[in-house]
């Protein structure tokens, strides 16, 4: 068997830029525990940060990409647009860039295909969708501040309303997504593939206190390689040929996380597609919207 390199592995997106298979996210990361866990990661070999304006730790991933003393032309940083200023695209990106202490981004991101009205978290903007904000968003390319845009949690069918509209003229680079074995989503991967936008896996561990960890199956291989049940999840999401971006604070995890030079056999592969249990971490009841219509699987 070839050997495995995930931890130096990257896709190359329809831009030709390339994102690192392993990155760091910091959903759900406590404040006052960012800085640090970055600070781990990058010096742990990952070159791949993933964070957004609605987690509201920007500032604290700035300083830890700052204090790791990795140059920041080493590392792939995302950030997203908040649904709230789907408006105000330009101040969007600014504002994120000063709480960074960056320059630009790696990879922009509309966080949800929701145009949520500030005043009142509970609407949706009137006269104003997704395709208005990425019409914005495609004339950050080009100013600097941004070197590939994409999407977040979109699904086939408002992905086929932004593509199909005349006003999309830049195909999303990248949709980060929801991706572990509880929520594979296999005909929106391969849709994904099918126009040339890289999938990205946000919560590759099923969140925390994953019910995939007590899982039989995960359990069973994980013993039988003498891995971790997030190692093994982890190199699953990776043989199917999209990003990871599992979240931890934790050094030794953040550590574990990355030590992923090593392979899955196709019948493990299989044994894993086999469970049929299935949950979404991250659902659309909170938004005014409704923007995941089960037709992914």
């Amino acid at each position: 068997m070839a050997e495995v390199k995930n931890t130096t592995k990257t896709y190359t997106l329809n831009t030709g830029d390339k994102i690192p298979a392993i990155g760091l996210g910091t959903w759900q990361s406590a404040p006052g525990q960012v800085d640090k866990a970055v600070q781990d990661a990058l010096r742990a070999g990952y070159r791949h940060i993933d964070t957004a304006l609605a987690y509201g730790n920007e500032k604290e991933v700035g300083q830890g990409i700052a204090s790791s003393g990795v140059p920041r032309d080493e590392i792939f940083l995302t950030t997203k647009l908040d649904n709230t200023w789907h408006k105000r695209v330009q101040e969007g990106i600014d504002s994120s860039l000063k709480s960074l202490g960056v320059d630009y981004v790696d990879l922009y991101l509309m966080h949800w295909p929701s145009s949520t009205d500030p005043a009142d978290t509970g609407k949706h903007l009137e006269g104003w969708n997704f395709v208005d904000t990425w019409r914005e968003m495609q004339k950050l390319v080009g100013t600097g501040k941004v070197k590939n845009i994409g999407v977040s949690n979109f699904g086939i069918k408002n992905l086929e309303i932004l593509l199909n509209d005349p006003s999309c003229k830049i195909v999303p680079a990248v949709n980060q997504i929801e991706l572990h074995p509880g929520n594979p989503s296999p005909k929106l991967v391969e849709y994904c593939r099918s126009k040339g936008i890289h999938p990205s896996a946000y919560s590759p561990l099923g969140s925390s206190n994953s019910p995939l960890y007590s899982n039989d199956t995960i359990a069973q291989i994980a013993k039988d390689k003498g891995k971790t049940p997030q190692q093994v999840l982890l190199a699953w999401g990776l043989q199917k040929g999209w990003s990871v971006l599992p979240k931890s604070v934790t050094k030794d995890r953040i550590i574990a996380n990355f030590e992923m030079d090593w392979s899955l056999t196709d019948e493990e592969l299989s044994k894993i597609d086999s469970i049929p249990d299935r949950f979404k971490v991250c659902g659309d009841s909170w938004l005014p919207i409704k923007v995941f219509f089960g037709d992914d699987e």
